[in-house]
């Protein structure tokens, strides 16, 4: 038998804690709070994830077509391209959809008393925050509903607060919204309740309200045409109740994440706290999770509107959740997609003059609005692929074939449809696809794009992939196109290019972002080499890609890290636990954590301090506004800790594939894989001392072991197979 994980540990913060993204997270997918502060004042800054401002979404689908998009960049006519993709907003509305904070309970004690310490219990949720005065100290418990929009705060009988003040995020941000139209929020205060009504020109208004008790502070939010009175009942809700309900709510949860034990202290840490922020970010009673979820700051706008941003940030943030199984926290994304279905299917025939083709922009609000005029994110078609392929791994991980039929399915075809129309046959039979982009190269330049856009070529494969595996699970017609593209469209784009300007006579074949476009310095977004990962249309271990694979990877790492951001690093981890370089793989989550993290854990997406990355921050180091918090590195983190430990390569799963050096002794228990395979190790003095699969499903087993056999056998559900 596989022996018994350690006990849960605790994750402690040390106060001061002097801004709000420094804080302790505590949410449930739909209101969130992040606890900070310093001195004897505790502040509480409340958020609601779905507050949105829509004014100024971008109709630009309803303007042109891929057909004059194409012509327009051919002719370099850059004046008609501004006109197509801008928009005509008026000066009284936003220049963007955006979502808004909340607001900030500050809870003033007497002067005598000091936060010192912040401690979080990962296995029930809550947050117990201890003052000091001289050799006293007592604690305050901070806790959250899992399934109502309700936190609240206990006080020892004997630690009264002096003043309890309830700020309204307009206190920082009234200006901007003046400009666009908008009016301060209707306030109120008395003894016992304080509140606030904040509404918006054409949405729904946000209600915080606060129950000020004897012994605890309880906050209710509401966001509706008329909030308050939802707001009030959920900060008066008795609360036995809904920490009943809470508590079954949190064990549930941990019996289900694989348990994960390893000898690197900050690799566990990055296990321990992912999986702790995956229960409060994504769980599947909240709403579909944005860059910041539901944990924004009350000090300005969110950073990028706290949008939905499908060329990889959102992708980012829920995909370890197929290996940490919990499938059911895809539930609020996929429902929010399957309401989209017919407004992509609207864009997909406007901009393709086809049919069957979805299209789905690279940065959209809750009603799939287009954020911002960013053309070259805005025709980026990998954003549908990539959800597409996002879906049908979450059928082969859950098995669930009703989201495989009413969402995967139309995902797939939709995106399928778009390349069909964007893509150009040769005389030879080969296909092309003439206009392609690479996430965010070189802006929105008129030169931003080019023929075969290797991050495009992989998005399409991995589409390719999937649709005949789909259609013959749900019993549909193969379309003959598909093996056409397949075989016709190459997998990446590559030239053969001297290594560094240095050597220019050393020259070896390696992956172009397109035709005749280098990765000519640092970058951020590593999207030539996404055939490796996260598409895995390239493999490392296979002679025809093994050594262009390797000369990519050369090139990529001679060009350095000098303008990545927070997300891409914890990328460059999974790009080398795929490489076979585990080593190097250990370095860059190291090198996310020390660089990519502020003093209370929230992940960056520029750098903590100024000097290694230009994307710093540097002008706003010691300005607390510049500070940008996103949820995407954090999960892209936990990601790669998982890709070191379980891989699939085509279509066989990987485990443990390479060790780093320094890691003797390690176990896990329920990683998730494909194929709805939970699987289990122990390591000892670097010797795998033992595996246990256990098939949820049944079906076709692939498995490489550690000392390199091939394992091929059927498998029953509920079977366990002890290597």
């Amino acid at each position: 038998m596989l022996p018994d994980m350690p006990n849960d540990p605790i994750l402690t913060w040390s106060f001061p804690l002097p801004r709000p993204h420094t804080g302790i997270p505590l949410s449930n997918g739909t209101q969130g709070v992040l606890a900070w502060g310093q001195a004897n004042v505790l502040h509480l800054t409340v958020s609601r994830l779905g507050f949105w401002d829509r004014r100024g979404g971008n109709p630009f689908l309803s303007k042109t077509t891929f057909k004059e998009v194409r012509s327009l960049l051919e002719a370099n006519d850059e004046e008609a391209l501004l006109r197509v993709f801008g928009k005509n907003a008026s000066h009284q509305d936003p220049a963007r959809p955006h979502q808004l904070g909340g607001g900030r309970m500050e809870v003033k004690f007497d002067p005598a008393w000091t936060l010192t310490t912040g401690t979080l219990y990962r296995k029930n949720g809550n947050i117990v925050i201890t003052l000091q005065n001289g050799s006293q100290t007592r604690d305050l418990t901070l806790r959250m509903a899992t399934h109502a929009e309700t936190g609240w705060l206990t006080l020892p009988p004997d630690l009264v607060p002096a003043t309890v003040r309830l700020c309204p995020s307009w206190e920082w941000i009234g200006p901007e919204l003046t400009e666009v139209s908008c009016h301060p929020p209707k306030t109120w205060t008395s003894p016992d309740e304080l509140g606030f009504i904040q509404t918006l020109p054409e949405d729904d208004a946000l209600a915080l309200i606060v129950n000020i008790g004897t012994n605890h502070l309880q906050w209710g939010t509401c966001v509706g045409s008329d909030p308050g009175q939802a707001a009030r009942a959920a900060a008066n809700a008795p609360v036995a109740a809904l920490e009943e309900q809470r508590i079954a709510w949190w064990a549930e949860y941990w019996k289900c994440v694989p348990e994960i034990n390893l000898p690197d202290p900050v690799l566990q840490e990055i296990v321990d706290y992912g999986l702790y922020l995956q229960a409060i970010c994504t769980p599947p009673q909240g709403l579909a999770c944005t860059l910041q979820g539901a944990l924004m700051e009350e000090t300005k706008i969110p950073p990028w509107s706290n949008d939905y941003h499908f060329n990889i940030n959102l992708q980012m943030i829920y995909t370890p959740a197929l290996a940490t199984n919990q499938a059911e926290h895809f539930a609020p994304l996929w429902s929010l997609l399957k309401s989209w279905l017919p407004d992509l299917q609207k864009s997909g025939e406007a901009f393709f003059r086809d049919s069957e083709a979805l299209m789905l922009p690279h940065a959209v609000d809750d009603k799939c609005h287009v954020v911002g005029s960013f053309w070259t994110g805005s025709i980026d078609h990998a954003c549908t692929a990539w959800m597409a392929a996002l879906c049908w791994d979450y059928y082969r991980y859950s098995g669930d074939r009703e989201i495989l039929r009413e969402l995967a399915w139309p995902l797939l075809r939709g995106a399928f449809a778009g390349y069909w129309a964007m893509a150009e046959r040769q005389a030879d039979g080969a296909f092309s696809l003439p206009v392609s982009v690479s996430p965010e190269y070189k802006g929105s330049r008129m030169d931003a794009w080019g023929r075969n856009a290797s991050f495009q070529l992989a998005a399409c494969h991995a589409v390719l992939r999937a649709l005949p595996s789909a259609a013959d699970i749900l019993g549909q017609s193969a379309d003959p196109r598909w093996k056409e593209m397949a075989e016709g469209l190459p997998p990446c784009t590559t030239q053969i290019l001297p290594q560094s300007a240095e050597f220019p006579e050393i020259t070896a074949e390696r992956i172009v972002l397109w035709e005749g476009q280098d990765l000519e310095a640092s970058h951020r977004h590593h999207s030539h080499l996404a055939g490796l990962y996260p598409f895995k249309t390239l493999n490392a271990d296979a002679p025809e890609h093994a050594t262009i694979l390797r000369e990519s990877l050369r090139a990529w790492q001679y060009r350095g890290a000098g303008a990545w951001s927070g997300w891409c690093v914890p990328w460059a981890a999974s790009l080398h636990a795929y490489a076979g370089e585990p080593e190097a793989s250990v370095f860059w989550l190291h090198s996310w954590n020390r660089l990519f993290t502020n003093e209370g854990r929230a992940s960056l997406h520029d750098t903590a301090f100024p000097g290694v990355s230009n994307l710093d921050s540097a002008s706003g180091y010691h300005d607390p506004l510049a500070e940008v918090m996103q949820l995407d590195g954090r999960f892209g983190a936990l990601s790669a800790v998982l890709d070191l430990l379980v891989q699939e390569r085509n279509g066989i799963l990987h485990l443990l594939p390479r060790l780093p050096n320094a890691w003797a002794d390690l176990s896990f228990q329920g990683i998730r894989a494909p194929g709805g395979f939970l699987i289990d190790a122990r390591v000892e003095n670097r010797r795998v001392q033992q595996v246990r699969i256990t098939s949820t499903r049944g079906g076709p087993l692939h498995l490489r072991l550690p000392d390199g056999r091939d394992i091929t056998r059927q498998t029953r559900p509920g079977e366990k197979i002890l290597f």
